[in-house]
């Protein structure tokens, strides 16, 4: 077998009359997000196998068994499926395309027998041993109720790929986010103060709000905020209306008499008088800070989303939180918050995260102070 290059594309020997490309780690990777999108439109799900051939690179005859094993595998899959370098001479991928609208266990199982059998039959017990296979379907049932993250790595390996190309961003951003909220809740600890006394006077209850949210990854943290509702209220309300507001099938509420509606729940009983200021200030948030110097959040990004919100979502409403970590404020606060339908929140959200600019996060914090003064879309 020919050796190549990382960045070349090797052919695999005629099967039955057809060509089989083995792609590049690279253009491997770009197939994996490709085919994500298309799940996002398709709603049909496509299942990744890995077949680690580490085992075999170390042994005497590897150019000989790795190209029996390349060529079982061609002769285990369709002809609309993608095999590549996963990566590149250690880990061998599989895309098995468009599996079905609701893939069983059997079917699954199935594609892994196929694979296993024509690898068994084509190697020596020996070969065999030296490989192992794993294999992700996406997209994943996401479980909020554990404390890793629910989406698998091997799923995402552009993301990983682009966030170790933008590793200058990612260090001057983590700088301006410690400093930042340092220094945010050293000059805010007066004002947290008057807040703390504000909520114990007026309502029962404990001063801050904590509820488990989505970060990064979906991986869940704790999240803070001030008390600004009565205490043992109704979750059931808030979930509801979040499901249909995701689903589209709400309707704008009027807000502040300027003709304008919002697209979030307006007049709500469960809020206090000193929460209801609090919201409309949005200095609500203020406690977030902590969030942000933990790491678990940054001053810019997307809004970290509730686990039933999330399993409310359309697969591609995920990216949202997939594509970066979640921020205090961000595009969607200043680019007029809650009077944006949540598809097209979503869209700035992802849109912020696919250009990655210092200037860009400054300037959304230098646009945060209008957009909370004005109240523009607060509620």
């Amino acid at each position: 077998m020919q050796h190549t290059s990382k960045n070349q594309v090797t052919a695999l020997p005629t099967v039955s009359g057809t060509d089989r490309i083995l792609l590049n780690e690279e253009a491997f990777h770009g197939m994996i997000s490709l085919e994500r999108k298309r799940t996002e439109r398709s709603q049909r799900p496509f299942l990744l196998m890995l077949v680690d051939v580490d085992g075999i690179q170390a042994s005497d005859n590897s150019s000989e068994t790795l190209g029996k094993l390349l060529c079982a595998l061609s002769l285990s899959i369709r002809e609309t499926d993608v095999n590549g370098w996963y990566k590149s001479g250690s880990v061998v991928g599989i895309l098995f395309t468009e599996i079905g609208m609701d893939p069983q266990k059997s079917v699954v199982g199935a594609m892994l027998a196929r694979v296993n059998g024509a690898l068994y039959s084509a190697l020596t017990f020996e070969e065999f041993n030296r490989i192992s296979i794993s294999h992700h379907l996406f997209p994943e049932e996401w479980d909020h109720d554990v404390s890793h993250r629910p989406s698998h790595p091997s799923l995402y390996p552009d993301l990983a790929r682009r966030d170790n190309g933008k590793r200058g961003f990612s260090i001057i951003k983590r700088v301006m986010d410690v400093i930042g909220s340092t220094i945010g809740l050293v000059l805010c600890a007066p004002l947290f103060l008057a807040i703390a006394i504000a909520i114990r006077l007026t309502s029962e209850g404990p001063i801050f709000f904590r509820q488990q949210r989505v970060g990064r990854f979906g991986t869940p943290f704790v999240f803070l905020k001030f008390r600004s509702m009565h205490i043992d209220n109704d979750a059931q309300v808030h979930k509801q209306y979040v499901k249909q507001l995701i689903a589209g099938q709400v309707e704008p509420q009027p807000s502040n008499g300027d003709g304008q509606g919002v697209y979030k729940i307006t007049n709500d009983p469960r809020v206090t008088k000193v929460g209801a200021f609090l919201r409309r200030t949005s200095m609500d948030e203020l406690p977030q800070l902590w969030n942000v110097l933990k790491g678990e959040m940054s001053l810019v990004g997307p809004r970290p989303a509730i686990p039933y919100e999330v399993e409310a979502y359309q697969i591609w409403h995920r990216r949202r939180v997939l594509e970066a970590k979640p921020g205090i404020t961000g595009l969607w606060q200043v680019s007029g918050r809650s009077r944006v339908k949540f598809d097209d929140m979503v869209r700035l959200d992802v849109r912020y995260a696919l250009v990655p600019s210092v200037w860009l996060d400054i300037k959304i914090l230098l646009l945060t102070p209008r957009s909370v003064l004005l109240g523009d879309g607060a509620y």
